[in-house]
């Protein structure tokens, strides 16, 4: 391990290598590395030695063979917007802001597919479709960058229908810990040519490389999209009209779930007026409004069946984003309840089978505990979150908290993280949940970045 001294003068030989490659794009500002120390997690923050601002994959290339010089750490660095302590750089080192590297390379129209810069925002993505007839479907609600949510595997509210990146990402090029900068995957629909490297990268949180440029699946804008707010009495009826709504393929769009503190908040926030009641958003994409209307009719009874209140059907486009920008900003509208707090999100995923089974016992333990928590999620997915509002002294019962629901949804053959990815956070669940593989992810980090450098203190260590 490197002293102190020297670890300052490889810092500053590093800086001025930089220098002369970046000029004014590489800083050692106090301000600018206490911005990038961080997400929107509650994580201890980790302070990154220099910034860089790369406009292409070649300079991060070259800012990668830099930082192997002198053997320090490397995290690259997208919004700003992960959950589990993606973006800290626990070791310091040279931080990589992706957002200059933000350009459409290609779209193709004919073969619905696009490549694009990975610090490119999804919002500038859709933007920059406009008038394709094309659209790219993944909305994790943030405006996260393109990169950022191919290397935590990212989905959102449309997953359930459009598959996560996992299903859209095509192909990649990737920048490894010497520098070297490899292409992983094609246009191609289909492949059966060696390794699947694409879906090793993604999902990786920069632990294995850089991703500099990325090759989306596009789709069709539905011709018809209708939406239903759905009540229910119980917790348990709303969640149960999901289950069966997915076996019985009726092919949801969205179908989200908010539990009566969540709707609550986002009352407040948004300034809707629901009922304070467990409810779903569902939504339906078709070729026709007769299509739509006829499958959301069934989606109606089913709910009905389990103790709907209404179904409130809505189709005017600003209905919709009304709606769908109030589900973004659950987030923002749980921090509301208590100001100043501490937020803890969770994020597990299970079977759709056990899924009514383990909200409804979440919801049992949360009722327990001395702070007030929300319950919302991708529930077509099996996928549901808990934001924990918390004072000091609440931490630790919430870690608690967190970790019994981690177990539960474990024991039932699912997920510590569904779509938030595993960051710092999550490291320690990973153990029960892959076992011997655990080891194997131990030997792919070895051999692509036996230095430890690529994003260190993240997903597995060494």
């Amino acid at each position: 391990m490197k002293s102190a001294i020297e670890n300052q003068s490889a810092i500053e030989a590093a800086l001025g290598e930089l220098h002369i490659l970046l000029g004014e794009r590489v800083t050692a500002s106090q301000v600018v590395r206490e911005h990038h120390s961080h997400g929107e997690s509650t994580h201890a923050p980790g302070l990154p030695d220099l910034v860089c601002f790369p406009q292409s994959t070649e300079e991060v290339s070259a800012i990668v063979k830099v930082g192997a010089r002198h053997g320090l750490a490397l995290v690259p660095f997208g919004a700003g917007t992960s959950l589990d302590g993606h973006v800290h750089a626990l070791r310091g080192g040279i931080c990589v802001d992706m957002r200059q590297m933000n350009r459409v390379l290609r779209v193709s129209v004919e073969d619905m597919d696009a490549t694009v810069e990975a610090g490119i925002g999804r919002l500038a993505l859709q933007k920059a479709l406009e008038n394709t007839g094309l659209t790219f479907f993944i909305d994790p609600g943030a405006d996260a960058t393109i990169g950022g949510m191919a290397s935590t595997r990212a989905s959102g509210t449309t997953a359930v229908r459009y598959g996560t990146m996992r299903e859209n990402v095509l192909g990649l090029t990737v920048v490894l810990a010497a520098g070297r900068v490899i292409h992983t995957g094609g246009r191609a629909r289909k492949s059966s040519a060696g390794y699947d490297l694409t879906r090793l990268f993604v999902g990786a949180e920069g632990t294995l490389g850089v991703i500099t440029e990325v090759t989306l699946r596009l789709h069709t804008l539905p011709e018809a999209v209708g939406v239903a707010v759905c009540p229910f009495a119980t917790i348990e009826g709303a969640v149960r009209t999901v289950s069966e709504a997915i076996q019985l393929g009726l092919n949801p769009a969205r179908i989200e779930f908010m539990d009566a503190a969540q709707v609550d908040a986002v009352n407040r926030y948004s300034r809707l007026e629901l009922a304070v009641k467990p409810t779903l958003l569902i939504e339906f994409h078709g070729l026709s409004a007769a299509s739509v209307e006829e499958t959301a009719k069934l989606a109606e009874g089913l709910a009905m069946e389990h103790g709907a209140l209404s179904w409130n059907w809505q189709t005017t486009a600003a209905e919709r984003e009304r709606l769908w920008k109030a589900r973004h900003d659950v987030y923002y509208a749980s921090r509301a309840i208590r100001p100043g707090s501490n937020v803890l999100t969770t994020d597990v995923c299970v079977p759709i089978s056990r899924l009514a089974e383990c909200i409804v016992a979440t919801r049992a333990d949360l009722d327990e505990r001395s702070f007030p928590a929300v319950m919302v999620g991708h529930v077509g997915d099996g996928n549901f979150h808990v934001q924990c509002l918390l004072g000091p002294e609440q931490v630790a019962e919430a870690e608690e908290f967190s970790a019994r629901l981690v177990e539960r949804a474990q024991g039932m053959g699912g997920t510590c993280t569904g779509e938030h990815g595993v960051g710092s956070g999550k490291m320690k669940y990973l153990k029960a949940e892959h076992g011997e593989g655990l080891e194997v992810m131990r030997m792919l980090k070895r051999t692509l970045d036996p230095d430890n450098r690529m994003n260190p203190g993240k997903v597995v260590d060494l």
